[in-house]
C-alpha cells in the first residue's frame, strides 16, 4: 500500500499541496486530475519519494518513505515525469534497458516483453534523437516498465500519444494492475479518467476535493467546483463523454 498522511508539499518556496491523506491499493489504477496548478505533479512527486514533505509523511507498505534506501525505492517505484527529455543519444533498446539498473541485471526477458507491449519493436535499434514526440514518450515509459516496479507513477503518460497508442497503453496499464502492480497516473482528460480508472483523486488549489469511484469523484458538482464549468456526462459506462458549458 502507498500512503500519504496529512501530506503538505512546497516547491520554490510556495505551498503547492496542503494536508492530503490517501491510501492507494496495489492492483488498481488511480487517476489524479485537476485544473492547471492544482498540485497534481507535486502529489505524484511526493508519492514517489522525490519531493520531501513540508509536513506529513509518505509510507510504502507501512515503512516511512524517508527511511528507505534509494535502491529500495527505485525497485519498488517506477516514476515517469511529464518531461520527455532524453539525456543520452543511445539506441532505444539501450535506453529501455536502463530501467533494469535498480536490479543490477540485464533483464533481457523483461526488456523484450516491454518493448513488444508498447509496440516499439520496429525502432528498437534507432537512436533516441531520431524519435518523434509520441515515440519518445512510449520509449521512456518502457524504461519505467522494464524495471517491473511494484508501483507505476506516471505524469500525463498519454499526452503525446495518438488515439491508437493511447488505447494500447491504457490496455497495458490495466494488465499491469491486474497482475498486482499499483498504477497512479496524472490525467487532464476527464473522460479517460472516468472510463478507465478504478479510483479518481481530484485536486484543486493544492487540496483534495474528491476521492473515490469515478462516478462519484467526477460528478457534475465536483466538475463545477474544480474546473469552474458546467458538465454533463453522456454515454454508457466505459464509454462516457463530458459535454461542457460555462457555469
Amino acid at each position: 500500500m502507498l500512503t500519504a498522511g496529512n501530506l503538505s508539499l512546497d516547491r520554490a518556496g510556495q505551498r503547492v499541496l496542503s494536508d492530503v491523506s490517501v491510501s492507494l491499493e496495489p492492483g488498481t489504477i488511480t487517476a489524479i486530475v485537476g485544473p492547471n496548478g492544482a498540485g497534481k505533479s507535486s502529489l505524484l512527486l511526493g508519492l514517489s519519494g522525490l519531493l520531501e514533505p513540508a509536513a506529513g509523511e509518505v509510507s510504502l507498505d507501512g515503512a516511512a518513505m524517508a527511511g528507505l534506501s534509494a535502491q529500495d525505492k527505485a525497485r519498488a517505484l517506477g516514476y515517469l515525469p511529464q518531461s520527455a527529455e532524453i539525456a543520452w543519444d543511445v539506441a532505444v533498446e539501450t535506453l529501455v534497458a536502463l530501467g533494469r539498473l535498480p536490479h543490477r541485471d540485464r533483464g533481457h526477458e523483461a526488456i523484450d516483453r516491454t518493448i513488444k507491449a508498447l509496440a516499439i519493436e520496429e525502432f528498437r535499434k534507432r537512436p533516441a534523437s531520431k524519435l518523434s514526440g509520441g515515440e519518445r514518450a512510449r520509449v521512456l515509459l518502457a524504461r519505467v516498465l522494464a524495471g517491473e516496479p511494484n508501483w507505476i507513477l506516471a505524469d500525463e503518460p498519454l499526452a503525446a500519444l495518438d488515439l491508437a497508442h493511447q488505447l494500447n497503453l491504457i490496455a497495458h496499464l490495466k494488465s499491469c494492475a491486474e497482475a498486482g502492480q499499483g498504477v497512479v497516473i496524472v490525467l487532464h482528460d476527464l473522460a479517460l479518467a472516468m472510463n478507465h480508472a478504478d479510483r479518481v483523486l481530484v485536486l484543486s488549489e493544492g487540496k483534495l476535493i474528491a476521492d473515490g469511484h469515478p462516478n462519484d469523484a467526477l460528478d457534475e458538482e465536483v466538475v463545477a467546483q474544480g474546473w469552474g464549468v458546467k458538465g454533463r456526462w453522456i454515454g454508457e459506462d466505459g464509454a462516457r463523454a463530458l459535454v461542457l458549458s460555462s457555469v
